[in-house]
């Protein structure tokens, strides 16, 4: 039956189909305050192509929302000695467009997507084997020479000596303070042949790019050209970081740490193992030092050896951190043998961190001015080590805090849970509820409930126009209550914030105990608040107090006119009006797209139709209380509405909160909705008199309207 089959489907000119296709998968990470695209086979970064064009999304963003991306791409490098002959099996290598099917370089394959889980309770991906608040795993091979699809096989070019090798692969990345700016890349990698494979050396390839899409979109010679890059002995970390300075717009830094390594099972490394630093130029085959490695033995010799050793070294830094297109690797070995069902453990950590300018010029490269890269290198390092706080590989006495009698890592101490917060925008004011959830936490480490207060903070009117480049920075403290009677803070107790009833609203379960109301806010502009809960520190592992990530408890608002129901509360109405281009409302952004005014005092559900004064129809939306603002582009360039989608999946909840329920989403008022000043078919409109027509669609009720546009 089988060769009829076939024979049929041959015979009808069909292609044959394969079982079990290839996959290409990618996933974004969203805890913490570095918005990354991973794949499925531990690439990272989307290669400024097809996920940037298409899904929209970021690479190695950090902070989230500022437009600098920091990375191109990179993946694994695995390189060793199979009966002597050396073979080297990369996930990715320079190329200017990237992964695609088949391309030289790319040598892995996976049939499995990405898989998430996350440690948080209250995460629709929560599973208790959850390492960090967001987990990506994946299983990738070398083993294929082929990339399989529905209807063919592709030879992958060049991949003709497989190391064998199995690897399982996660991706972790957590939202406390001091955590949210690094992602830890761990790899399991097995020997799944039959033969050993010697002298291993394990390294993970950067192609790093500092630029603000927001300024400078990705694309062309100019925009690759900037990067300085260095290396930090004492850290084991590349680094790299805009040489032609931009301060205000590429502002930090981006390093690749090597965290650790070990025989799964086994303690003892090779006696001669170390961390080797390269880097080269973007597909430069001529330069005898920083030449790109295009055969697997000039790979082999990248992964073995590095610039760091050689005599000349410090001209090599000083060298290396003037502008050109180059990228890092970084790699760790001998591996001495890996037998066929062994593994071993490699982990790295991708940190990002804000630049210090200490007022010398960009080029310089201070010391200064890699503080914060340095130390927050030092919390993935601790992220990495766990229960092993000197690093030793050996389980000493006292170390082992779970009990399991092996070395648990990637343990950080925690602060408490999130606040589950709802906020209500209204006219000219927002309001804040929160519930007492945080109250009851237990501290991984302490296993004490350590619970202290809250803290609630807000930005100044104008965020949105006048700080995209680090939302957490530009929060200030507005309120902060704490436990009375334990001398740990202010003992300001929670008399003035909690409700004397618990409140729910519609649709959610959660009951909520606090509230607290700004007022005289600004409406149309963009306000983000936050409100995290923290815990009294732990005198006896010597950490100060911990607080949870306002990141993680944010919410976009604008406040403004609620609801007009049967116009009630009087006629719609436009604003600013009259309307100025490139005034302070607008923004920094140089396109045209990104212009908004706002449409108040609408009903719950109508339609807005403009026209000219000579009847001609401009444009034409509807409107509804649940508005989310991700009709127009302003919305993604200046917040987060449009770029991610909530997680929720209860119709319900979508219909009552729209995007209010989940952290970093915009919420409205109810009764504005903002217009881009683009026509119908998203021409731009000239200057002049503007008419509108609100009619409201549950009573037919018309309301005219004019507002006039001054560029």
């Amino acid at each position: 039956m089988k060769q009829i089959a076939t024979l049929l489907l041959l015979g009808f000119g069909l292609h044959p189909v394969f079982a079990q296709p290839d996959i290409y998968d990618e996933k974004v990470t969203s805890a913490g305050n570095i918005a990354a695209t991973v794949s499925n086979l531990g690439i990272y970064g989307n290669s400024f192509s097809g996920s940037f064009n298409v899904l929209g999304y970021p690479s190695c963003e950090y902070p989230v929302n500022s437009g600098i991306e920091h990375v191109f791409e990179g993946g694994l490098w695995v390189g060793g000695r199979v009966n002597g002959q050396i073979a080297v099996s990369t996930a990715a290598v320079d190329d200017a467009s990237g992964y695609s099917t088949g391309k030289s370089g790319f040598e892995f394959t996976s049939k499995q997507a990405l898989s998430e889980k996350s440690s948080l309770f209250d995460n629709p991906y929560y599973d208790p084997s959850a390492i960090s608040q967001q987990d990506f795993s994946s299983v990738f091979t070398d083993t294929s020479l082929f990339v399989t699809t529905q209807s063919s096989r592709i030879p992958i070019i060049e991949h003709l000596n497989p190391l064998g090798l199995k690897v399982e692969f996660r991706s972790l990345n957590w939202n406390f303070p001091f955590a949210n700016f690094f992602v830890i890349l761990s790899f399991r990698i097995s020997n799944i042949g039959p033969t050993p494979i010697d002298s291993v050396f394990v390294g993970y390839w950067i192609d790093g790019v500092i630029r603000n899409i927001n300024i400078t979109p990705p694309g062309g010679t100019a925009f690759y050209n900037k990067g300085g890059n260095g290396f930090v002995d004492s850290l084991n970390m590349a680094y790299e970081f805009d040489a032609t300075g931009d301060p205000g717009y590429t502002d930090s830094y981006v390093g690749t740490k090597f965290l650790g390594a070990e025989y799964v099972g086994q303690t003892a490394l090779s006696p001669d193992f170390k961390v080797n630093f390269n880097t080269w130029q973007f597909r430069n085959s001529a330069d005898p030092l920083y030449f790109y490695p295009s055969s697997d033995l000039q790979k082999y010799g990248k992964l073995s050896s590095g610039l760091n050793y050689l005599a000349g070294w410090n001209d090599i830094q000083t060298s290396i951190s003037t502008p050109n297109n180059r990228s890092n690797l970084i790699s760790a070995g001998p591996f001495t043998r890996i037998n066929p069902g062994e593994s071993i453990d490699v982990a790295f950590a991708i940190v990002c961190a804000r630049r210090v300018f200490d007022g010398l010029p960009a080029s310089a490269n201070t010391a200064a001015q890699r503080a914060n890269l340095n130390q927050n290198a030092g919390w993935a390092q601790t992220a990495y080590d766990g229960e092993d706080a000197n690093g030793n590989l050996i389980l000493d006495p006292g170390e082992d805090r779970d009990g399991n009698g092996r070395i648990t890592r990637f343990i950080l101490p925690s602060p408490p849970d999130l606040p589950k917060m709802k906020v209500v925008p209204g006219d000219h004011e927002i309001t804040v509820y929160w519930s007492e959830n945080s109250e009851l936490s237990v501290d991984p480490i302490s296993k004490q409930r350590d619970f202290e207060g809250y803290r609630l903070y807000k930005t100044a009117v104008g965020f949105d126009v006048q700080n995209t480049q680090n939302i957490v920075s530009a929060l200030k403290l507005v309120g902060e209550w704490d436990l009375p009677g334990n001398e740990k803070s202010f003992d300001t107790g929670f008399e003035s914030i909690r409700l004397a009833q618990a409140v729910t609203f519609p649709g959610d379960t959660t009951r909520y105990h606090y509230k607290y109301t700004f007022t005289n806010i600004a409406n149309g502009w963009q306000h983000v608040v936050a409100l995290a809960a923290y815990d009294g520190g732990d005198e006896v592992n010597n950490l100060e107090p911990l607080e949870s990530a306002p990141l993680a408890n944010l919410r976009r608002v604008f406040a403004g006119k609620p609801a007009n129901n049967s116009f009630s509360n009087g006629d719609p109405f436009v604003y600013p009006n009259p309307y100025y281009a490139r005034a302070g409302w607008e923004g920094s952004s140089r396109f045209e797209e990104d212009r908004k005014l706002i449409f108040a005092n609408l009903p719950a559900r109508c339609e807005v139709r403009i026209y000219t004064v000579a009847g001609d129809l401009i444009d034409a939306f509807e409107h509804d209380q649940y508005y989310n603002g991700s009709d127009i582009r302003w919305f993604n360039t200046y917040s987060e509405s449009g770029r991610n989608e909530t997680r929720s999946s209860d119709p319900a909840i979508l219909k009552e909160y729209g995007r209010s329920s989940e952290p970093g989403k915009v919420s409205f008022s109810g009764g504005e909705h903002a217009w881009d000043l683009l026509s119908a078919d998203t021409q731009i409109i000239a200057r002049g008199l503007y008419l509108f027509v609100v009619t409201d669609l549950d009573t037919g009720e018309k309301k005219r309207g004019k507002f006039v546009i001054i560029k």
